[in-house]
C-alpha cells in the first residue's frame, strides 16, 4: 500500500463553474482518487475555495453583500455542488482560514530571511473614476500578444501569456468601466523568482514522466523572451491575508494582502492542517514534511493549463525558496480547455451548462462518464449534445445497462433470483475470463498512468467484452437444449456485474453503487486476481434484479437543452 497526496486547483468563489472548470481539475483528481482507494492505498485528497483577490471583492459588490458573508455562502454552495457530482474530498477547505492566513504570512517571513522578497516602487494603474489603485484583475484590455479583447491585468486567459496591465490596449477598469487611468507610485513585495531559475529548471527538467502540456508551458515561462521574472505578491486590496513578516509586522506595507497567486497554493496545505483541526485526520505532517515522513508519499496536482505557471514556478519557488523540508508535487496532470458547441462558455451570457444546472436535469454519472471519456488531455475538447446523447446512450444505456438488465431479467426468469447451480466452464468462458484479465491489468496501467481518456476507452472495451460474449453465447437459447451449459453462461455473466461495478466506481460510483447493491456484494473490493473475482457470486447467491441504471436521452432532450443553454451569442 502506497501513500498518495492528491490536490484539484483550487476553484473560484466567484460563482458556480461550468463543466469545463469540473473536468479541468476536479473531476479528473476525484477519478484518480476513487481508483487509488479502490486499490487499497492511502489517499489524502484536498481542494477548496480561493476566496482571496479582485474576483471575490467583484463579485460580493455585484451581490450587494460584504466580501466575507459572500466567500461563506458561495463555498457553502459550491461545497454542495461538489457533493453533488460525488467529489470524494478528504477535506474541502478555504483560503480564507486562519490556517491559511498564518502559513502564508509565515512563507513570507522564511522567504524574506533568505533573501528571495524584495521591496519595489513601482507605476502602478491608479483609477481616477474609481479613487483608487486598481489590482492587476481590475484592469481589462486587449491581449497585445493575441488580440484577445477581455485580457486581464495578470494573465490572458487565452494565450496564457503573463502580462502587467502597462502592456494592455486600451485598458479600463472593470469596477466602473472608466479609462480615465494614470500611473502612480506604490510600493510591493516581489518574489525573486529569477533567482530560482536554474533550480527550477532543473527540477523540472527531472519529470520527464510529466505531460508535454505542463512542461512546455513551464519551459516557455522559463526560457521566452527574458526568461523568468520576479513575481509581485502583494496588492492593494483590503481583503486577503494582511501582508505580515510571520507575526511581526511589515514596515511599509500597512493595509495591503498577499496577491492571490501566493496565498493561493499554500491553502493546499493549509487545507490539510484543517483537515485535522475539523476532527477528520490526524498528523497533517506526515503528508507535508519531508522531515515527518511525507518522502514516501507521491504527489499528484491536477488542473487547467492557465494554471500550470503557477504550480511549476511560483508555488515551486515558494516551497524550494524557503528551505524548509516541505513536499514538492511528483506529478502535475494538466488539462486544454472544454469548449461549449463550437464557443466559449460564458456565464455573462449564459452559455454552456454550469454545474448546478447539469445537476438539475441528469444524475452526475451521465455527466462524469462523458467529461472523463473527453477529457481535454492532448488538445481542446469540444462538448456538443448530439456527441452527449450518443455517448450516453451507447455506452451507458445500451453497452453497460443493458448488460446488467439482461442478464439479471433472464436469470429470474430462468432460474431465479439467485445464481444458478452450473457445471465447468468451456472454452468461450475461459476465452473471456483471459481475455478481461489482459484488460484489466491495462485498465490499471492507464489508470496509475492518469491516462483519462484511453482508461475510459478500456473500460467501454470490458463493458463491451461481456456483451459481445453473451451476445454469441446466447444463454436464452442455449437453455432449450442445454440448460445445464446455460446455467454456466449465466452464471459467469451475473459475476461480471460486481466485477464490472468495481471497475467503474472510480467513474461512475453511484451506478457502480446500484450494481454491488443488485448483486448484493458490498465488499467486492478490487479484481486483483480475475478468475478469483469472476468467482464472488457462487451458486446460490441472491440478487436482486436493478432498476434501470441509465435512461436514453431523447431528440427531444437535446432540442430543448439546446435551446436553454444556447445563451446570447455575440
Amino acid at each position: 500500500m502506497a501513500r498518495h497526496l492528491i490536490t484539484s486547483a483550487i476553484p473560484y468563489i466567484n460563482g458556480i463553474k461550468h463543466l469545463g472548470n469540473l473536468v479541468g481539475s476536479q473531476l479528473p483528481a476525484d477519478l484518480y482518487a476513487r481508483y487509488l482507494r479502490g486499490r487499497g492505498h492511502e489517499v489524502l485528497f484536498l481542494c477548496a475555495t480561493d476566496e482571496h483577490g479582485t474576483p471575490a471583492e467583484l463579485a460580493a459588490a455585484k451581490a450587494g453583500k460584504p466580501v466575507a458573508e459572500y466567500c461563506a455562502e458561495m463555498h457553502a454552495v459550491q461545497a454542495e455542488i461538489a457533493e453533488g457530482f460525488g467529489m470524494s474530498f478528504d477535506h474541502f477547505g478555504r483560503s480564507s482560514s486562519l490556517q491559511n492566513q498564518k502559513l502564508t504570512q509565515h512563507f513570507a517571513g522564511v522567504l524574506a530571511d533568505q533573501g528571495l522578497i524584495v521591496e519595489v516602487t513601482e507605476k502602478q494603474v491608479y483609477s481616477n473614476a474609481d479613487g483608487r489603485f486598481l489590482p492587476d484583475r481590475y484592469i481589462e484590455g486587449t491581449c497585445p500578444n493575441c488580440g484577445f479583447e477581455s485580457a486581464r491585468g495578470d494573465q490572458c486567459d487565452n494565450c496564457t501569456k503573463q502580462l502587467d496591465p502597462v502592456d494592455l490596449i486600451n485598458p479600463r477598469s472593470t469596477i466602473s468601466g472608466s479609462t480615465d487611468l494614470e500611473m502612480r507610485d506604490t510600493k510591493h513585495l516581489f518574489l525573486r523568482q529569477s533567482l530560482m531559475k536554474d533550480r527550477l529548471d532543473a527540477w523540472i527538467n527531472e519529470k520527464e514522466d510529466w505531460p508535454v502540456l505542463t512542461t512546455s508551458i513551464a519551459k516557455k515561462w522559463l526560457h521566452d523572451g527574458d526568461g523568468l521574472q520576479d513575481r509581485g505578491i502583494t496588492r492593494d486590496l483590503s481583503w486577503g491575508v494582511p501582508v505580515k513578516r510571520g507575526d511581526a509586522e511589515w514596515p511599509g506595507m500597512e493595509g495591503k494582502v498577499f496577491y492571490v497567486w501566493f496565498d493561493a497554493p499554500i491553502e493546499y496545505i493549509a487545507s490539510a492542517q484543517e483537515w485535522v483541526d475539523a476532527g477528520k485526520g490526524s498528523d497533517w505532517e506526515r503528508w507535508w514534511r519531508t522531515d515527518k515522513g511525507a518522502d514516501d508519499v507521491r504527489y499528484t496536482q491536477f488542473m487547467g493549463k492557465d494554471n500550470v505557471p503557477f504550480h511549476t514556478l511560483s508555488f515551486p519557488a515558494t516551497i524550494m525558496g524557503s528551505n524548509e523540508p516541505w513536499k514538492l508535487v511528483d506529478y502535475i496532470k494538466s488539462f486544454n480547455y472544454l469548449t461549449y458547441d463550437g464557443g466559449q462558455f460564458s456565464t455573462s451570457r449564459g452559455r454552456g451548462v454550469f454545474m448546478d444546472q447539469a445537476l438539475e436535469i441528469l444524475p452526475a454519472d451521465y455527466w462524469r462518464w462523458w467529461l472523463l471519456s473527453h477529457a481535454p488531455e492532448t488538445s481542446d475538447a469540444e462538448f456538443t449534445w448530439e456527441n452527449f446523447q450518443t455517448s450516453v446512450n451507447k455506452d451507458l444505456a445500451d453497452v453497460l445497462g443493458n448488460f446488467v438488465s439482461r442478464i439479471t431479467k433472464f436469470c429470474r426468469s430462468k432460474f431465479g433470483e439467485a445464481v444458478p447451480q452450473a457445471g465447468e466452464y468451456g472454452a468461450a468462458e475461459e476465452a473471456l475470463i483471459a481475455d478481461l484479465t489482459e484488460r484489466v491489468t491495462r485498465y490499471q496501467n492507464l489508470m496509475d498512468a492518469v491516462e483519462v481518456r484511453k482508461s475510459a476507452q478500456e473500460l467501454r472495451a470490458i463493458w463491451a467484452a461481456g456483451n459481445e460474449y453473451l451476445q454469441a453465447q446466447a444463454p436464452w437459447t442455449t437453455f432449450k437444449t442445454d440448460p445445464d451449459k446455460a446455467a454456466a453462461q449465466v452464471r459467469l455473466a451475473l459475476n461480471l456485474i460486481p466485477l464490472y461495478a468495481t471497475l467503474s466506481a472510480p467513474f461512475i460510483p453511484t451506478a457502480a453503487a446500484s450494481m454491488l447493491e443488485a448483486a448484493r456484494t458490498p465488499d467486492a473490493g478490487w479484481p486483483d486476481d480475475v478468475p478469483r473475482a469472476l468467482d464472488r457470486m457462487a451458486p446460490g447467491h441472491e440478487f436482486d434484479v436493478p432498476e434501470v441504471l441509465f435512461a436514453k436521452i431523447t431528440d427531444d432532450d437535446v432540442a430543448q437543452w439546446s435551446v436553454r443553454f444556447a445563451g446570447t451569442r455575440d
